[in-house]
């Protein structure tokens, strides 16, 4: 006896191949990777991290080293010395929290576009840039400087790590040097900002 018959035949349609089955093992492996929250919202852990170091010890170190420095650097004008002996603890801790403020706002903005915002960015490379500064300083007054402790093992290490991975996922804008100068530009506006809300919020 014949097997059962099933009419009208009913055709089979060829699946249809995704779009990653279509890509080669090649295409596969190169395909950007996503950027993780610990890119975006750690650039404020690193520095959160960094600045502690600030709060702990800069303060202490202007009062104790100014001195000596106005007579080893005597081409640096007074008003530079007077500037950095004129800031108190509260203030500086004031200054802090305000940067804090603008440092959150970046690292939210990051994470909220996936590491393609040029205000994340941008901070990103001002953070590292401020940490060279700081390792600069070290070397030109020959010792330790408030931040040199940080720098090299949490900022340098991190924005390396982190503009690695924004390259990766294929959003890290090109290095120019017109990105280093925005850079540069946003950490200096960012902290006279900073110390001018903090002075107001402390009263000195």
């Amino acid at each position: 006896m014949s097997p059962e018959r099933v009419w009208p035949p009913v055709p089979v349609l060829p699946s249809k191949p995704s779009p990653c089955s279509r890509r080669s093992p090649r295409e596969r492996a190169a395909a950007p990777a996503g950027v993780p929250a610990a890119v975006t919202l750690g650039l404020f852990a690193a520095w959160a991290l960094h600045d502690a170091e600030e709060v702990v010890f800069g303060p202490r170190w202007v009062r104790e080293n100014v001195p000596a420095l106005r007579k080893r650097f005597p081409r640096v004008p007074e008003r530079v010395w007077r500037a950095m002996e004129g800031v108190t603890e509260r203030e500086f801790a004031a200054a802090v929290g305000v940067m804090a403020v603008i440092v959150a706002g970046a690292a939210v903005r990051g994470h909220r576009t996936g590491g393609r915002s040029a205000y994340f960015q941008a901070t990103l490379d001002g953070f590292g840039l401020h940490g060279l500064m700081h390792l600069a300083q070290a070397a030109a007054v020959r010792g330790y400087a408030p931040g040199s402790a940080t720098s090299p093992v949490i900022v340098a290490p991190f924005t390396l790590w982190a503009r690695g991975r924004l390259r990766r996922a294929g959003v890290l804008r090109p290095a120019t040097p017109g990105g280093a100068a925005r850079g540069i530009a946003l950490a200096a506006a960012a902290t006279v900002l900073s110390h001018g809300v903090a002075r107001r919020l402390v009263g000195e």
